[in-house]
């Protein structure tokens, strides 16, 4: 079984983010990056199925040269090559239809992808790309299960779980409860860097690089107000009522 896997470089969110000089993208400065976390746990996943399977779990990514070092995480993890488009445009609308091109190139039996990213959490690229290539698509997945060319997945929904088959190939894409990453040797990490990366241009695929959406401005969230503290019910009930409105 082929496998083919997204990977998208984004700020650490464990660092807070700073709005750029132009007001409409993110700062490097002090910045640091790393895989989308939802990208390496459909990694786990691919390089699980195969496991049982066979087969091999490709890695593809949308984004400058600098997130190669994204892609030779997960080739640490266990994927066995990657492809890289070289572009600074990673919206993920416009990243899907650079990631669709790749897919009919490479023509793999699954993709599987994390179900948004976590910079901008728009949770849409997954579904483009099934969309634009006619294939059948399973968002969400808790659970995952491979048998010949069907394939059952376990989605969670508003109201609980749901179980959707599928003929491959599919578009699954990856929610957090579905398993755990894999911790990344150290011999795993040298081997990587051995591991072919194969890098494209727009221009290549035949995909048009201007962008099909535009960041007006980037606004920092409204700093939380500090707490007050009341001298008895009667003081919190008049503020909860006059002043929250949730009363």
């Amino acid at each position: 079984m082929k496998i083919l896997v997204s990977c998208k470089q984004v700020p650490d969110p464990d660092i807070k983010a700073k709005i750029g000089d132009d007001g409409k993208t993110i700062s490097n400065d002090g910045m640091k990056w790393v895989p989308n976390y939802f990208d390496e746990i459909a990694c786990e996943e691919a390089l699980r199925i195969t496991k049982k399977t066979g087969g091999d779990v490709i890695v593809m990514c949308v984004g400058e040269k600098a997130s190669q070092t994204q892609i030779r995480k997960m080739l640490a993890m266990g994927a066995i090559s990657g492809i890289q488009c070289l572009t600074a445009n990673t919206e993920e609308d416009d990243g899907a239809y650079i990631l669709a091109k790749i897919v009919e190139r490479e023509q793999p039996d699954l993709v599987i992808m994390g179900k948004q990213s976590t910079d901008n959490d728009a949770g849409q690229a997954g579904q483009i790309l099934a969309e634009m290539m006619g294939w059948p698509q399973a968002c969400y997945a808790s659970k995952v299960d491979v048998d010949g060319d069907k394939v059952t997945v376990t989605r969670e929904v508003d109201g609980g779980l749901e179980t959707v088959d599928m003929t491959l190939p599919a578009v699954i894409t990856c929610d957090l409860r579905l398993n755990e990453p894999r911790y990344t040797s150290l011999p795993n990490i040298m081997k990587a860097k051995k591991k072919k990366i194969e890098t494209l241009s727009p221009a290549d695929l035949g995909v048009d690089e201007t962008p099909k959406t535009r960041i007006v401005a980037m606004t920092a969230p409204p700093e939380r107000a500090a707490g007050v503290i009341v001298k008895d019910v009667d003081e919190l009930v008049a503020k909860l009522r006059d002043e929250a409105k949730v009363l």
